[in-house]
């Protein structure tokens, strides 16, 4: 039987379903929700008509009261206006939940970027063998961060997982229960989660999804493409920020640090007991019912009796486990070898720390830290800098830091930063002892552009009573300024016998981060992507020359312009000149649900990671290559877009456009995440504090998605007025890299609406500014379109174009709402008699329509 295409299948496996789940959950039987049920239909409609005739939000919602309403009362309006945000709220829960258990319906679980068409297309081209060796060296490390970008709080996911699977089995009692749950659970969350709210928010991904998809993926290699071998490679292993991101948020400390650690190895262990109590029913024979028995006890009491220190170790649990093995092979014909085989690997990828912790930490506070210990150490008459160290050349400093060693004591110092920073360092060491080296060993430098912001991290670690760390520092290149001097500062490192001397003892490897959101905020769509395609080029060169194997590891976001998108067509898109024996990424907020929330969700995303190294290694083509005329242009086109980018940037009402029109300054009012929206205390907007999550996130609930786009209309445009067009379209049929990026723009113009804010043409203040944005908006579309001969944006994903409109079509009355709200802001503000409940209550309106937006595109933040 023939497969349907994929957008009949997402048709009659999402659309449909949604329809008819849709219309069960308007006539749940609350008073509140069936009022509102009947509504919000009408008010949906309006709104489409509505701005189909160019009305603007307010006219739109003033149309609706006028004519569907009887109150007059504002307070009452505004009720219905509340009501119709948290019914939306559940309508994109809903959608959710009916995407999640379609989702091997829908995507192919066998096809392309699966193991099973890998297996089969080295087999077809007799590379088995060398699929097995890149397989014994490749790993992929997603890494959980709790950046806030995720607006649902735990009680919703739940509802979501089981409302999922309710609908996987077509249960329609328990369907309506659950909707009827969701319409009594609040979204809003009252208070900011702590940093360790976040991470139990995360573990609950590791504990329920990723520990069994991730084995699944294990076992599926070491039977089917190793025929049972043994692998001596984790090829997937896992990182986690939250508890150790330090980086512009105070409320991390090291006591957080230490129970983030605990709280991984203890569910880490709680799920190997649960495998252990099933492997103990099965193994009911002689001589290895007595191993399994004080296997069993053995990990209970590190659980519960004795939680701050385990009673064994990974190690020697897998040594029991491998005797066990042994036996059974011997002397019981193999009898569930497989779960201890399973149970085995389970230990070698998780080890008792589940997730390696990392910490991370800004360069100039380790500068300030630095600057603090020299001040602080002469008055305590320790001899540890030259007196004439602040007046040395960079050079110099850098000679000293080297040298230094010893066991300062953070309680010596009353500057909280610099005690803190130590402690963090103590903390590391801490957690190497109890969940083994694994469980915390790398130190990422944000913002880091120079040998100076490194060796101040290596000095202060070594004077953590460290003097060999079995620690990984990682400098973190994030503007365009820094990536473009980024060979030249690890060449420095690389050529300094100190720190040489540490590589060597970790093995000759150098982690290397690259930050795709803060390049893109600071260089625009283009040039942060190139700059970072040529830093990795340049930075494999000189690694290679030193014999240093680098590793890269990716900060990216949800959206395209975070590095989000079709990430697994970017690292397969890298060529031999990129470094790629490792794929490691940062997965954020909404991310992690929606592209990791399942079982099935969690094995394909993982699959196509394995798979984009395969195809970039193995199945190596020449299309994967850049020929010099291709990166002439694309050099071309990411100069033309910097410089329009800057610009834009640096137009006088940029700033302000965004503190007065957008939703930027509510985003730290949603609660959603423990860390600030900026790094900065200052009361004023300062664009190099600024957040990358707030900044796309505010440009996406305007439904304008620059950060996506701006520059490309204008750097395609320019070349294709020269009549150097072809060299572009050159460029999309020979780089699957620039053909990635053009399809990632083409996901970011298909979610603006700029109908929703067509008002601000007229606007006296911001009119010019809109009709700029308005203007690359439509330039933008329109090269896209001529380069790639499409007639619509995404015709060629129809599901995924498909998914985007509806999810677009039900957060519309959302949008006119927030829209709505804050015009009615600045107009109470221009008001001196303005009364100030009523702006309070219009505040409130925006912040809380940001839920549903953020959670309805999935990856716009």
């Amino acid at each position: 039987m023939l497969r349907k295409p994929k957008i009949e299948r997402f048709n009659e496996s999402v659309l449909s379903k949604y329809q008819i789940y849709n219309s069960i959950l308007m006539t749940l039987p609350f008073d509140e929700i069936s009022n509102t049920g009947v509504l919000l239909p009408l008010f949906s409609e309006l709104c489409q008509t509505g701005y189909d005739k160019g009305k603007n939000p307010t006219e739109i919602v003033e149309k609706f009261f006028s004519k569907y309403y009887d109150s007059s009362a504002e307070e009452e309006k505004n009720d219905l206006l509340f009501r119709f945000i948290q019914y939306i709220e559940r309508q994109v829960v809903l959608f959710d939940a009916i995407e999640d258990s379609a989702f091997t319906v829908v995507n192919n679980m066998d096809g392309r970027g699966t193991l099973r068409s890998v297996k089969e297309e080295a087999e077809e081209k007799n590379e088995v063998a060398d699929l097995r060796n890149f397989l014994q060296k490749f790993k992929v490390r997603p890494v959980l961060t709790a950046h806030p970008t995720q607006f649902y709080p735990g009680p919703v996911l739940g509802i979501i997982t089981d409302l999922s699977q309710a609908i996987k089995n077509n249960d329609l009692n328990e369907i309506k229960t659950l909707l009827a749950q969701l319409g009594k659970t609040p979204f809003f969350k009252q208070e900011k989660p702590t940093p360790y709210d976040e991470a139990v928010s995360l573990i609950w991904f590791l504990e329920n999804v990723f520990y069994h998809s991730v084995s699944k993926i294990y076992n599926y290699i070491q039977h089917n493409i190793f025929e049972g071998e043994k692998i001596d490679n984790q090829i997937i292993n896992l990182g986690f920020w939250p508890g150790g991101d330090r980086d512009g948020n105070p409320f991390v400390t090291s006591e957080i640090t230490l129970k983030v650690a605990e709280r991984l190895r203890l569910t880490v262990l709680k799920n190997y007991y649960r495998d252990i109590r099933k492997l103990k029913r099965r193994i009911t024979f002689k001589a290895v019912d007595k191993l399994i028995a004080e296997l069993e006890e053995n990990i209970y009491k590190s659980i519960y009796v004795s939680p701050e220190k385990p009673l064994t170790t990974a190690e020697e649990t897998a040594a029991v486990l491998q005797n066990i093995k042994e036996i059974l092979i011997a002397k019981h014909q193999s009898l569930f070898v497989d779960m201890v085989d399973d149970l085995i690997n389970k230990l070698n990828i998780f080890g008792f720390y589940f997730a390696s912790l990392d910490i991370r930490q800004d360069s100039r506070i380790h500068h300030t830290v630095i600057s603090n210990i020299v001040e602080e150490s002469r008055k305590l008459g320790l001899d540890i800098f030259p007196d004439n160290y602040e007046k040395m050349s960079e050079e110099e400093q850098i000679a000293v830091l080297g040298k230094l060693s010893g066991k300062l004591d953070p309680k010596l110092f009353d500057n909280t930063t610099t005690r803190s920073t130590l402690q963090s360092v103590y903390a590391i060491k801490e957690v190497q002892k109890v969940n083994g080296e694994a469980g915390a060993n790398r130190y990422i430098i944000s913002n880091n552009g120079s040998v100076l912001n490194v060796m101040e991290v290596f000095a202060l670690v070594r004077l953590c009573n460290w003097k060999n760390p079995t620690l990984d520092i990682v400098p973190l290149f994030e503007t365009v300024d820094d990536l473009s001097i980024a060979d030249k500062v690890m060449e420095q490192l690389y050529t300094d016998k100190v720190y040489a001397a540490h590589l060597s003892k970790r093995g000759n490897k150098q982690i290397i981060m690259l930050g795709f959101s803060d390049g893109t905020k600071d260089g625009g769509y283009l040039m942060a992507n190139w700059s970072i395609y040529k830093a990795k080029e340049t930075l494999t060169e000189v690694s290679r020359k030193y014999g240093i194997k680098v590793v890269f590891f990716d900060g990216r976001g949800g959206p395209p312009a975070r590095g989000g998108g079709k990430t697994h067509q970017f690292y397969a898109s890298l060529g031999p000149t990129i470094e790629n024996e490792e794929v490691q990424l940062t997965v954020q907020g909404q991310t992690i649900s929606s592209n990791f929330g399942t079982l099935d969700s969690c094995q394909y995303n993982l699959e196509q990671l394995i798979s984009s190294g395969v195809a970039n290694d193995v199945f190596d083509e020449e299309k994967n290559r850049l020929q010099e005329t291709d990166k002439s242009t694309m050099q071309e086109l990411a100069d033309i877009s910097y410089q329009a980018y800057v610009d834009f940037k640096n137009h006088p009402k940029f700033l302000s456009y965004l503190e007065e029109m957008s939703t930027l300054k509510y985003y730290a009012k949603t609660n959603i995440g423990s860390r600030p929206s900026k790094r900065g205390k200052s009361d004023k907007l300062d664009f190099s504090d600024l957040r990358a999550i707030p900044f796309v996130g505010s440009w996406s609930q305007l439904k304008q998605n620059v950060p996506g786009f701006y520059g490309v209309g204008i750097a395609i445009e320019t070349l294709d007025k020269r009549g150097e067009l072809d060299r572009v379209k050159s460029l999309y049929e020979n780089s699957t890299f620039f053909r990635t990026l053009i399809e990632n723009s083409m996901m970011s113009l298909t979610k603006s609406f700029f109908k929703l804010t067509e008002y601000m043409r007229k606007d006296e203040e911001y009119g010019e500014f809109w009709t700029i944005i308005y203007d690359e908006y439509q330039r933008s579309k329109s090269v896209i379109l001529k380069i790639t001969g499409d007639k619509d944006l995404m015709q060629n994903t129809k599901s995924g174009k498909a998914s985007i409109e509806v999810r677009e079509k039900i957060v519309l009355p959302l949008l006119t709402i927030q829209q709505y709200a804050l015009r009615k802001i600045q107009q109470l503000r221009k008001d001196p008699k303005a009364d100030e409940r009523q702006l309070v209550v219009y505040e409130k309106m925006v912040m809380r329509s940001m839920f549903g937006n953020i959670n309805a595109s999935r990856n716009s933040a």
